[in-house]
């Protein structure tokens, strides 16, 4: 869900909240006849009034309020609704409301002459935390962004890091990127922020919309992506651990099938059934559950069996650290340790609100579980790029040997006699000859021979 649509979420939240005002004279009931009987007076008015002959916006009720016909590239204001419980404080309002050069009414509107002076503080006070989830939230994809660039760039200069354990990794940085890159965009192609407007007709397709909607989709397709890479990693560590001898070879295939393919299985089905079920604005709101659990339900299949996973490589680890506790006297911190590292790899903190909806919760735990997913599912990426790349021994060993092998070949490229010192050979000292021939003889074929040059071939 986009984070800018929380505002929205919480602003229909305190509306809800505010069905009792602060004498309890105002129940759920006569709240919704007061407002069924304003939509009914709107309408008959809407009726008798006769359409202007020029390019105007059509009179409609959004949900909110009642607004007329009104001439294009205007501002339109009507006074706050009546049926508010809080209408005697705010009766000198007015609500306004946007309509285009083109006739039709923006997105935007201006309630704020209307909102509930009672709550506006405690509203306040919510908005001051959304603003600063938001600014945690653009931080933390931004820099899992610039770290796993960084690092799916070390894993593919260096030859001897290439393996299947490491190209998954890079697929997995893919995703990350991929996922980061697509929320961000997205969220710059949303419509400006505002109160729902209960439009449920199709809405004229245009540029804009059509670019908002394409984001949409690639966002709802990286982050399947990378919930499935998730799920390969998961799979993978499986096969190592209990299918010990087994060849790798061939298998990568079917890893690339699933992590890229399995997640076109259910967004193209999901943007098929929007298009002809739930085709308003941006796609950005839920309206219709059972259409938005074709995306929801194969990324809680994914994590559900990583978490089986998770709990499965933990009982392998727990027996062969037992097995071998005369050698590692301090398994236990092993142990967490290694169980700390697998938690952003597979991403096992989803199961912590995986099952919880948003229709579940409100209130305190709602902030909670926000701030839970945001944390976690925008620093996700730098975690596993610092853990399986910047720390890693394998990692840091072949960067120290790369840089030693620039810095030897920077000082023989140094010691190397100049052309118009070869044309003078009575001018170069005996000694310093015969050490620029034992230098030459050192390099066959222009290649290096360096201390550590006996490692491996390959580190993985």
């Amino acid at each position: 869900m986009p984070l800018r649509l929380l505002l929205l979420l919480l602003w229909l939240w305190g509306l809800q909240r505010a069905e009792t005002d602060s004498e309890g004279q105002t129940t759920t009931g006569e709240l919704y006849q007061r407002w069924e009987l304003y939509s009914q007076k709107c309408q008959k008015m809407l009726e008798t009034t006769e359409p202007p002959s020029g390019l105007a916006c059509n009179g409609s009720f959004d949900m909110y309020a009642c607004w007329n016909y009104t001439a294009a590239n205007t501002t339109a204001q009507v006074s706050c609704p009546w049926y508010l419980p809080w209408y005697h404080q705010v009766s000198a309002g007015f609500v306004f409301r946007q309509c285009g050069s083109d006739g039709q009414w923006g997105s935007w509107r201006d309630h704020t002459q209307c909102e509930n002076p009672e709550k506006n503080g405690a509203f306040q006070d919510q908005t001051l935390i959304l603003e600063r989830l938001q600014i945690m939230y653009t931080v933390g994809y931004s820099l899992s962004l610039t770290t796993l660039l960084l690092a799916l760039l070390i894993l593919s200069l260096f030859r001897r890091l290439h393996c299947t354990r490491n190209y998954i990794h890079m697929n997995l940085f893919t995703s990350f990127m991929l996922r980061a890159a697509a929320i961000l965009t997205r969220d710059q192609l949303l419509p400006p922020l505002g109160p729902y407007t209960g439009d449920q007709a199709p809405t004229p397709w245009n540029q804009a919309l059509a670019a908002c909607r394409t984001a949409q989709i690639m966002t709802q397709y990286c982050v399947g992506a990378n919930y499935t890479w998730l799920l390969v990693e998961g799979v993978y560590l499986h096969h190592l651990l209990v299918i010990v001898g087994r060849s790798e070879k061939g298998h990568f295939r079917c890893y690339l099938l699933l992590g890229w393919g399995a997640p076109a299985l259910f967004v193209i089905p999901w943007v098929i059934v929007r298009y002809l079920r739930e085709n308003t604005q941006c796609w950005e709101r839920n309206e219709v559950k059972a259409i938005w659990w074709i995306i929801r339900t194969p990324i809680l299949i994914t994590i559900l069996i990583n978490f089986f996973i998770f709990i499965r490589i933990l009982g392998i680890l727990v027996s062969k650290l037992r097995t071998r506790q005369m050698r590692f006297p301090d398994y236990r911190l092993r142990l967490a340790r290694s169980t700390l590292t697998l938690v952003p790899l597979l991403g096992v903190h989803e199961v912590v609100f995986a099952p919880v909806t948003e229709e579940q919760v409100e209130g305190s735990l709602r902030f909670a579980k926000l701030a839970f997913e945001i944390f976690l599912s925008s620093f996700q990426g730098f975690l596993v790029s610092v853990l399986y790349c910047f720390i890693n021994k394998e990692v840091q060993s072949e960067i120290r040997q790369g840089w030693r092998h620039r810095r030897l070949r920077l000082s023989l490229q140094e010691q190397r006699p100049r052309p118009h010192q070869e044309l003078a050979p009575r001018a170069v000292p005996l000694s310093s000859a015969c050490r620029e021939a034992a230098i030459g003889n050192a390099l066959p074929s222009g290649m290096l021979h360096l201390p550590g040059d006996e490692v491996s071939e390959s580190y993985c």
